[in-house]
């Protein structure tokens, strides 16, 4: 496993529900880094970031990422995985927020870090928020 292979890893696993640590969240990101929610091209850069991980796991308390392939080349981190959860908080959407529907999730997503001296230095996350909606509809 490459280094930028653990790295990633390990930030994905501060993010799940059952050992949610947003600061470790923070801690893997360059100190210029930056985080883009590419289907909202919403950005989110300083403290800012860990709501990509604090918010999901409001809006789904048992949320789980589960890595279906990590391929690294030089500095770039490409990861293939799915997004499941059961909707029982409030999701922050770009139209406003979304009461619990006590629906199950499972969207399918591709993530691309660039990496700099170990440390993310930019996180585009390709979530398919389409199907997301459908599924909570």
């Amino acid at each position: 496993m490459t280094d930028h292979q653990h790295t990633i890893r390990k930030l994905y696993a501060s993010a799940e529900a059952t050992s949610l640590d947003v600061e470790a969240f923070l801690s893997y990101f360059w100190q210029d880094g930056y985080a883009r929610d590419i289907p909202t091209q919403m950005d989110f850069r300083g403290s800012d970031i860990a709501l990509v991980a604090s918010g999901m796991a409001e809006a789904f308390p048992d949320i789980h990422r589960e890595l279906f392939s990590i391929d690294v080349s030089g500095d770039t981190v490409v990861v293939e995985l799915a997004i499941r959860g059961t909707h029982r908080g409030t999701l922050m959407t770009p139209s406003g927020p979304l009461a619990a529907t006590g629906k199950v999730i499972d969207v399918p997503c591709c993530d691309v870090f660039r990496m700099k001296d170990g440390k993310i230095a930019a996180f585009h996350c390709y979530n398919a928020s389409s199907i997301m909606q459908q599924q909570l509809s």
